[in-house]
């Protein structure tokens, strides 16, 4: 069963990782450059994520069971959060304040949206979709608030706007009603929220691809506090997460679509944000870049041993 799951789930994998490489090949052949994906990040963000997580809802049964599960994994997501918060505390406290923020953020906020989210819905369909939206809701609101903080981006408290109103957030206020009242929409509206939901994941890998045909490759591999970040990342806190599912008991769908959220390398905000705020983006480049390149091996490990 766990060589099943390994093999399946490395497989999946494997597809994103070819994605991405399109993007780097297309980046270095000039047909697709980081400025230009720089342009689709937001439409990736701000559209096509809400949508996927509105889609979500659309085609999941509307069932006591499935809602409660979705609290589930919000407060799944809520614990692999703190986890992460707590396991970084004691550490990079001898590097540079603003560098410190970066590596502390890359080690708790993974790559939910945009890696564990296309994962969730080819290796589980749709229901693990649903259940990796409520991760993303929660990793928005942590975001936005200690995730900025941490990084020294924003000054004078927290940002209650972005909070209440981001792409995770808007895609759960637009989805969950439906989802509750059994609404069923028109094809004229569903068939378009369904195939700009399809463009996330080919579209998220394209442009992380340009990201990574960016990044000094050659000191990428000397940092030794970028381990740090993936040891945290990739294996601390996935592991205490699956150890947690299998003590509670969590129905093995759900707690295999949360230890694919918990399990995913660094999140593309790393990168986003230090450029949005004027901090170290060549430091966010490799970070991001080298732990998911690391992820290709422990991910699919990580997903197996909670399927198993």
């Amino acid at each position: 069963m766990f060589l099943s799951n390994l093999l399946t789930t490395a497989q999946q994998v494997f597809i994103l990782y070819i994605l991405i490489a399109v993007g780097f090949i297309a980046d270095k052949t000039g047909l697709y450059t980081e400025k230009a994906s720089k342009l689709n990040t937001n439409l990736l963000f701000y559209i096509v994520t809400p949508l996927v997580i509105v889609n979500s809802f659309l085609t999941i049964d509307n069932s006591p069971e499935n809602l409660r599960n979705f609290g589930i994994a919000a407060l799944g997501g809520v614990v692999l959060h703190v986890v992460g918060i707590v396991l970084t505390l004691p550490l990079f406290r001898k590097t540079d304040k603003a560098k410190a923020g970066l590596y502390r953020y890359a080690s708790i906020y993974g790559n939910c949206g945009y890696m564990a989210l296309p994962l969730a819905n080819a290796v589980l369909g749709a229901q693990g979709a649903f259940y990796g939206s409520a991760v993303i809701m929660v990793f928005n609101i942590f975001t936005f608030t200690h995730g900025i903080y941490i990084m020294g981006a924003q000054k004078g408290g927290f940002n209650f706007k972005k909070l209440l109103i981001n792409p995770g957030t808007i895609g759960v206020a637009l989805g969950l009603p439906l989802y509750l009242l059994g609404v069923q929409l028109p094809t004229v509206i569903a068939t378009p929220i369904s195939s700009l939901a399809s463009l996330n994941t080919p579209l998220a890998m394209l442009i992380f691809g340009t990201y990574i045909a960016n990044t000094d490759i050659k000191t990428m591999f000397t940092d030794k506090r970028i381990y740090v970040v993936g040891l945290v990342k990739l294996i601390a806190v996935p592991l205490i997460m699956i150890v947690g599912f299998k003590l509670l008991n969590i129905p093995q769908m759900l707690a295999t679509a949360l230890a694919i959220s918990a399990s995913a390398p660094c999140a593309n905000n790393t990168v986003i944000l230090a450029g949005k705020y004027n901090l170290d983006t060549g430091t966010a480049s490799k970070t991001v870049a080298l732990v998911s390149f690391f992820s290709i091996i422990t991910m699919p490990v990580m997903i197996a041993l909670a399927a198993t």
